[in-house]
């Protein structure tokens, strides 16, 4: 009998840990599809698709295919390796699909361009060993990279990682300074304005959300994104990303200009709810690859107003 209470209370107690846990992730960084999507009318699958900037012409489903990157642009980026622009089938999907042809991403992943091979090829093996994770089990998009470093070749990760270490950085992110946000949901792993349009106190969160929805649902690589951030936000950054507030200054590590130096990335005019994960992460140990002991260190002293005004003010910077 007192090891079944025993067992119980046990379990009643990683109940408790795994609730305060979810508690603590902020659900605008790490934004989760709901279990049952709105569906919203689309054009069939089979219907070639046009972009007022680009020559190209997808169907939706080819838009969808994991395996095959929708590259609207061909001349704006060097010949994608085959693992950037296909993949391999079944298990390693195309990298340009998710990081988009450009390297800089979305928010729900990361801005791949201008990063040093080896720090990308570092994050593939860290995602590959478990030493990098999510702090939110749930987050597909981080999940599906362990997934697909566990069976990418040496050679895929090499290739992919030179091509997107050449492309450039480029601007990619508004950032504005506001008190109140248009109400958002989450589709497609990222925040998305709600239809009829209304807005709300934006609190103590980022919303990041695509300057044109349309666009973004098609992977066009030459529409970004929108950063709201609270009032204050990016004063209160650079105080933080500059040593006066009892932390280490960024630039000891992520060089001048906060774009990069040996082993520590480029951090400046990244996405914030990208930021704000990896500092979560940090915090939470998620995290725990060889290169990761200071930013455990600086992260374990930040609270979340703190991530917030740091991730909006290096959202900000010129890349």
């Amino acid at each position: 009998m007192r090891v079944s209470r025993r067992l119980v209370l046990f379990a009643l107690i990683l109940n408790a840990f795994a609730q305060s846990s979810q508690q603590t992730t902020p659900n605008w960084a790490y934004a989760l599809n709901p279990d049952t999507p709105a569906t919203t009318p689309k054009s069939a699958d089979d219907t070639p698709l046009h972009l007022p900037n680009s020559g190209a012409a997808f169907t939706r489903a080819q838009v969808k295919n994991l395996f095959r990157v929708p590259d609207w642009h061909p001349s704006g980026h060097p010949a994608m390796p085959e693992s950037v622009s296909h993949g391999r089938q079944p298990d390693v999907y195309a990298c340009g699909y998710c990081h988009l042809p450009n390297g800089l991403g979305r928010p729900e992943n990361a801005s791949l361009a201008g990063l040093p091979t080896g720090y990308i090829a570092r994050q593939i093996e860290d995602f590959r060993t478990g030493a990098r994770k999510t702090s939110e089990p749930r987050h597909l998009p981080a999940t599906n990279m362990a997934k697909i470093s566990a069976h990418a070749y040496p050679e895929e990760v090499a290739t992919a990682a030179k091509y997107f270490s050449n492309l450039p950085r480029k601007p990619w992110i508004r950032v504005v300074e506001t008190a109140t946000v248009p109400k958002t949901h989450v589709a497609g792993w990222m925040l998305v304005a709600d239809t009829p349009a209304s807005t709300e106190p934006i609190g103590q969160r980022i919303i990041e959300m695509p300057e044109n929805l349309e666009r973004t649902e098609l992977r066009d690589d030459t529409s970004g994104f929108v950063a709201y951030v609270p009032d204050g936000s990016l004063a209160k950054g650079k105080a933080l990303v500059s040593g006066r507030e009892g932390i280490k200054a960024c630039g000891k590590c992520h060089g001048p200009g906060l774009r990069g130096s040996g082993n520590a990335p480029s951090i400046a005019g990244r996405s914030p709810s990208y930021i704000v994960r990896q500092l979560c992460d940090f915090q939470s140990g998620a995290r725990a690859g060889a290169l990761s002991r200071d930013m455990r260190t600086l992260a374990a002293k930040l609270q979340l107003e703190d991530m917030v005004a740091i991730a909006g003010y290096l959202a900000s910077m010129r890349p």
